[in-house]
């Protein structure tokens, strides 16, 4: 290798600089544990940002692999695969007998589309994306391939395949208690589409005020809001909703609700709650919108029944898969009252072309075949014992760390002491990679004596991630209080 004057190799151009393992560490600080095989994907992260910043100049020779292990205290192959990432991505560069060095345009380097990267760990509502059914989703996509119309490939009927429709039908009947008719299921690309067509035909109905519960998700008060919704909150007790803390119902188009676990406290709506909120629905012609958010999850007892089925001429049911199954599937349903149906479905014509026929054909077939009712049979039973883990590792490092709610579900909201604050053990989490929400940010209206609160989701945290989410919040409320 010829070495020009000064002292760079091939095509560098500036001045060899040598980064050590140990520079390296002071800069990035250690590497907190998170798991077997994350650990790489981590250093790589926190490399990319180092140098897409500009922390070590174009040319600088990275040190050698085994000695960044030994210096981090981690294996060889977890910095080996950080290196590798980087290559790939061209924020480094390798010649044989040069090393590793920085490139010289990191901005050129900068692939187009930046690869995956592991999903936040205790996100709620995020489900085990490695539990998705692969095996049965591929013979139901072979299933229906081999026996798809000509017909089924194209634009289809805007509310859906007629098959999976009947299939829901049957399902949402058998399992949810539901009135429905095929003829009144519309089928969505998730809750939050068959969310934004009632907000625009609620928003056209002369009342464009939608009540929803407090506390409630910050998404979807803020996607009502963004179709033109004036957002009014309704506090939640032990029982749900209070339906007499409703003020003027008669200037609201509709009330959005979870009745069957409440985002984020995990309550679930009273019997008595439920025929008050339907008299009121009734008496002053206000649209009832039950997300039925984790209702397939229950772990302490039977599921409730939906509240679609008690009062279906007031009532829109949401669902989807996304909880069940896998948030990539786009995939959802609902079934309105006729005159809301057809507002509905006129306005899916405008917003969103059907088309999904492969998907759906497939997911019909999962319900006939019964391979839909398996696999959430199985995903509950490993979502209790991740429940009664973490409900367990809580009471033992934080007795005065209350969870509230119902066993269901994919979260649970953890109460804080009084005297510690939500934001600073938030913030301890979310630098260790937990991507856990502060229940002030679900509150319409947070008083100044309101408990802090975490809304944890455990269904994708393994045993180890568990003990380690608690270890880091009990030493950040340790830090707070001591």
């Amino acid at each position: 290798m010829v070495r020009n004057k000064d002292q760079s190799v091939g095509h560098f151009h500036v001045p060899i600089r040598r980064c050590s393992a140990e520079e390296l560490h002071d800069t990035l600080g250690g590497l907190e544990r998170v798991g077997a095989g994350r650990l790489g994907l981590r250093l790589a992260g926190l490399l990319r940002e180092l140098l897409r910043t500009g922390g070590l100049p174009a040319g600088t020779l990275m040190p050698p692999s085994r000695s960044v292990a030994e210096t981090f205290g981690v294996s060889r192959g977890v910095v080996v695969t950080a290196y590798e990432q980087l290559l790939a991505e061209g924020f480094l560069i390798a010649r044989q007998g040069a090393g590793t060095r920085v490139a010289d345009s990191l901005t050129a380097a900068t692939p187009s589309v930046m690869p995956s990267l592991p999903p936040p760990m205790a996100r709620p509502g995020l489900p085990d994306l490695g539990g998705f059914p692969r095996a049965r989703w591929l013979a139901a996509y072979r299933h229906v391939l081999m026996n798809m119309s000509s017909a089924d490939f194209g634009y289809g009927d805007p509310r859906g395949h007629q098959q999976l429709r009947a299939e829901l039908a049957v399902y949402l009947r058998r399992t949810r208690g539901s009135v429905i008719d095929p003829e009144r299921v519309v089928v969505v690309n998730g809750v939050a589409e068959g969310l934004a067509l009632l907000g625009d035909v609620v928003a056209a109905s002369g009342r464009p005020r939608i009540g929803v519960e407090d506390p409630a998700s910050p998404g979807a008060r803020e996607l009502m809001a963004r179709r033109g919704l004036a957002v009014v909150g309704v506090p939640v007790d032990g029982e749900g909703i209070v339906v007499d803390a409703i003020r003027e119902p008669g200037r609201l188009g509709a009330i959005l609700l979870t009745p069957a676990h409440q985002y984020p406290t995990g309550v679930i709506l009273s019997p008595a709650r439920r025929h008050a909120l339907i008299e009121l629905a009734c008496e002053h012609r206000v649209l009832l919108v039950e997300d039925d958010y984790d209702g397939a999850f229950r772990y302490a007892r039977d599921p409730v029944g939906c509240l679609q089925g008690l009062a279906p001429d007031v009532t829109v049911l949401l669902g989807s898969v996304s909880k069940t199954l896998a948030p990539a599937l786009r995939l959802g349903w609902l079934v309105a009252p006729r005159a809301w149906q057809e507002q509905l479905v006129a306005r899916r014509v405008v917003t969103s072309l059907a088309g999904q026929a492969v998907d759906e054909l497939a997911f019909a077939h999962l319900l006939l075949t019964g391979g839909y009712d398996i696999h959430v049979r199985q995903m509950r039973r490993r979502y209790h014992k991740r429940r009664m883990h973490l409900v367990a590792e809580l009471d033992a490092a934080e007795p005065e760390v209350v969870v509230r709610g119902d066993a269901s579900g994919l979260h649970l909201l953890a109460e804080l002491p009084q005297r510690v604050c939500e934001h600073a053990v938030l913030s301890s989490l979310r630098l260790n990679g937990f991507d856990v929400q502060g229940l002030a940010e679900c509150r319409v209206v947070c008083p100044p004596d309101a408990p802090g609160g975490l809304v944890i989701g455990y269904a994708s945290l393994s045993p180890g991630s568990i003990t380690r989410l608690v270890s880091v919040l009990s030493q950040a409320i340790g830090k707070l209080v001591r």
